[in-house]
Parts: C-alpha cells; structure tokens; sequence
C-alpha cells in the first residue's frame, strides 16, 4: 500500500471521504445541523478540557481499561495460536458502545442540546446511549426495528429503566436499517434541540471519523496490554463487522503496523448464495445509504436489499466508509461467518471460559478459533469481544431447544 493510498484510508480528506468513500450527501434541511455537528466536533477534539472529561469518564464510570484475557482454555481446545480477547463486554452496560456515547452525548451537551436521538440494533448502542443521556440529564430516544424489539427485548426493558423512550419502527424490514431511516426522520424535524447520535462508523461526516476516534481507544490499549503481556504486537486482530465501529477501534492503532494482519468478519447469516445474508463487503457494490457513499447491498434499482444475521446489531445493508476503503487498499482482510458458526463459537466460549459472548460479537470468535489453527503455537490472535450476551440467551437457547 503506498503512502498516499495509506493517507486516505487512515483519515479523512476535508470533505469527509476515505479515498472514494464517505463523504455527507445530505437533503437541505440536514445540511447545517450536520454541519453544526462537524464544526463541533472539530473544536472538541482540540479541547484538552473536554478531552479531559471524556478520559474522565472512561476510567471512573465505563471502568477502562477493559483486560486483554488470554483464553488459555479455549486456546488448548482449539490448537494453534494463542487467543486473546479484548473484553470489552466488561465495559459498564456491557459493550464497546458506551465508548462512543459518551463522547456523543458530551458533544451534544457542549452543544446545549436537551435531547439525543438514535437508532439501535441489537440495543447494545441504545443502553449505552440512555446510559449516558441519564448521567449526563439529557433526555434520550431510540429507534428499533420490531423484529429487534422482540428478539432483544432485554435491552429495551433497560433503555425503558434508564429513562429512555423506545420507538418501534414497524416498516419495510422492521430491523437496524429502517430504524436508522426512522431516527433520521425524527431528527430532521427537531434538529434545533436534538443530537443525532449515530451507532457506528456510518453517516455522513463527522460520524464515521468521530465515532471511530471515540473507539479507538480499544486498540490503544491492546497495544499497550499486549506489549506488557507478550513483549511484542500480536500477528492477528480480529473483529466483528456490522456498520463496523468495534472493528475499527481495535483496528485503528494498529493501520500503520504493516505486519499485523487485521480481519473484519461479516455475517454470512443463512448463506452467501441467497438474500439471508448482511455480507456487504463480499456481496455489496458501490452506493448510497444514510448520508454516505459506501458499499451497500441492493437492488437494480439502487435501493437497499433485504438482510439478515443472527445478531441484530450486524444486519445492516451498508458498512461504514473506512472500511470500504481499507477493503479496496487491501490493509484488512473482510472474511465471513455464517449463523451455525456463530452460535457455535458462542456455546463454545461459554462452556470453555464462562465467558458468555454477544452473537455479533461470537462471530468474532469464531474466526478467530478458525485462524488459530491455521498458525503456529507461536503465534498471537486478539479477538474484539465486543459485547456480553445477557441480550441473547433466551433467543439462543430456543434456537439451541434448551
């Protein structure tokens, strides 16, 4: 990769795009609150009192930094490479998410707004941000598909707890990418008092750059973890790939060190050959969704197909714009994982480590067990355990007939 391809997939040019990706095409009336937020964020990041605050937070209240674990037992079972997983599922609210929304909801509150709205999944994202909108006295919103309602219906007892108010979105799909178009909509028509709090690395700019900004922080400390604990960087990082922002907080610290090979696994759902599927990176193409130029799955008429995954939070039809840069630069390796692999890696970790992993997250492991063999017992795989499972045991054990 040459530097200048290297420059343009490790940040964005001014205008927010990562070499052909990205960018803010936006209707009229979101041009200057996306705008607002842009120039923000700009000042923030430059602000060592807010930078403050937001370090503040992550070590007093989210509890970072999360352990790197090395997964002894797992390793044994599987051969191969040694397995280590970056727990980010013992963040407070349990999952990489809370990294992010706190940032957001102090830039709203820089900002003097009196609400933050969003979308959500798997409502790992929702949880985080009512968490956050809760100690921070900002009132919270949170959109999600019907299907997600009740497959997750956990979370959006505690988003309900924390105070936040849950709008099921009962259109097309009724899942994260029409939940995505419903906050976007709500936002649109009270964008004077309200902050747009987007769940990952996707949207029009800033979200992709201040998101991952916000994540990156995970990798920073795998870098330092790692070298305290191995006396070098690892051969191997692997992430789960939805829109994408825990993959590039692990991912981020570690674009410059060429010799550590990075992959991003999506989801296969049912099967890459039919429409079950949310493999964007293998299947996708070229186009439009939610403010962004991305890789996107859809129809020959340009809009959005169908997806599916057995992780609510990994079902959606775009990715986010850096990392359809970092997949045409060849920097990450994007590989799949199907449903069956996924719930196998989840029982897996559980009975091996007592360690009960998200499904979104499982698919990490997943591929990360499947590397390990492929290399010497030298070798080092850090897996992103993204978040904790408590959200999914009751749909896994139906699907399990537990």
């Amino acid at each position: 990769m040459t530097q200048e391809n290297s420059s343009q997939v490790f940040r964005a040019d001014e205008n927010g795009y990562f070499g052909a990706y990205g960018g803010a095409e936006l209707p009229p009336h979101l041009v200057k609150p996306i705008a607002q937020v842009r120039e923000a964020y700009a000042k923030a990041a430059n602000d060592p009192e807010f930078q403050a605050a937001y370090r503040d937070l992550l070590v007093n209240y989210v509890g970072r930094p999360s352990l790197l674990y090395f997964a002894e037992n797992l390793t044994r079972e599987v051969g191969g490479a040694k397995i280590y997983l970056k727990r980010e599922d013992l963040n407070h609210s349990g999952s990489h998410k809370i990294n992010h929304c706190l940032g957001e909801v102090l830039l709203a509150k820089r900002m003097g707004k009196r609400k933050v709205i969003a979308e959500t999944g798997a409502g790992q994202h929702g949880v985080a941000l009512a968490t956050a909108a809760a100690l921070l006295g900002l009132e919270c919103e949170v959109h999600m598909g019907e299907i997600d309602v009740e497959k997750q219906h956990p979370n959006v007892i505690r988003m309900q707890l924390l105070g936040a108010k849950v709008v099921p979105v009962s259109h097309g799909g009724r899942s994260l990418k029409e939940a995505v178009d419903s906050a976007f909509d709500t936002y649109a028509a009270d964008y004077e008092d309200t902050m747009f709090c987007i769940g990952s690395v996707v949207g029009p700019d800033p979200y992709p750059s201040m998101v991952r900004d916000f994540q990156s922080v995970v990798g920073k400390e795998v870098k330092e973890q790692m070298l305290k604990a191995e006396g070098r960087l690892p051969d191997a990082l692997v992430a789960c790939v939805g829109g994408g922002s825990n993959a590039m907080g692990l991912f981020d610290a570690f674009l410059p060190e060429s010799e550590v090979a990075l992959y991003g696994v999506e989801p296969a759902g049912e099967g890459l050959d039919g429409q079950r599927h949310a493999a964007t990176m293998a299947k996708g193409s070229a186009g439009f969704i939610h403010g962004m130029n991305t890789l996107v799955l859809q129809e020959e008429n340009g809009e959005p197909s169908p997806v599916h995954s057995i992780a609510s939070g990994l079902d959606y039809p775009g990715v986010g714009p850096q990392h359809a840069a970092l997949r045409d630069s060849g920097r990450v390796n994007y590989v799949t994982c199907d449903d069956q692999a996924a719930l196998a890696a989840f029982s897996q970790l559980s009975k091996s480590e007592g360690i009960i992993p998200a499904l979104e997250s499982s698919h990490a492991v997943a591929y990360a067990c499947q590397l390990a063999k492929e290399l010497d017992s030298d070798k080092i795989v850090v897996a992103n355990l993204s978040g904790r499972g408590d959200k999914d045991v009751d749909y896994v054990a139906e699907r399990l007939g537990l």
